[in-house]
């Protein structure tokens, strides 16, 4: 059977992924000049709202994104495949995952590192476990947590998480054939 990455790379040989980046891109200005017809002051608005939003949040998009170049190029690859890789996906897993609930960083720098890591070489088991950790367990938030849902609740909280992490990273390398 196709696993999904082989999947992917075949879709884009065929260049299926540009020609649906070209379709979202033309209904999404389609949508925006039927917007503008209909209300021209509004969607003026809306535009200057969403840019101002835009470049509010790319400079630290930008600067993680460069610290992130800098890890990848500075950390041989040799390395990164020896701690994340497909050869031994536990391995990578008992480092992905304690690395996911310290870290502090938004779904958006880290859905593309772990492509950047995925390129290089990394289970998607071991990624699966990183960003469901880095999203669901928050080691760094705990403190607010514990403030407003009590120090009890909020450990059960984290402590699911980190169970559930496992299990969906689990889940990932069953279905990618990590596992055996």
């Amino acid at each position: 059977p196709l696993l999904l990455g082989q999947a992917t790379a075949q879709i884009r040989r065929r260049a299926i992924l540009p020609t649906m980046t070209t379709w979202l891109i033309g209904i999404t200005l389609a949508l925006l000049a039927v917007s503008f017809a209909a209300d021209r002051e509004r969607t003026l608005k809306a535009f200057q709202i969403s840019l101002r939003r835009f470049l509010k949040v790319a400079p630290p998009f930008l600067f993680m994104l460069v610290l992130i170049a800098v890890f990848i190029v500075l950390v041989p690859e040799s390395l990164l495949i020896s701690l994340l890789g497909r050869e031994n996906p536990w391995k990578g897993l008992t480092a992905a995952i304690p690395l996911g609930t310290v870290s502090a960083m938004p779904g958006f720098i880290a859905y593309p590192l772990c492509g950047i890591l995925l390129s290089r070489g990394a289970a998607y088991m071991v990624l699966s476990g990183f960003s469901a950790s880095l999203m669901m367990v928050g080691f760094v938030t705990f403190p607010l947590e514990r403030r407003y849902l009590g120090w009890k609740l909020a450990l059960a909280r984290n402590i699911a998480s980190l169970l559930l992490a496992f299990v969906v990273a689990i889940a990932t390398g069953l279905f990618f054939g990590e596992i055996p």
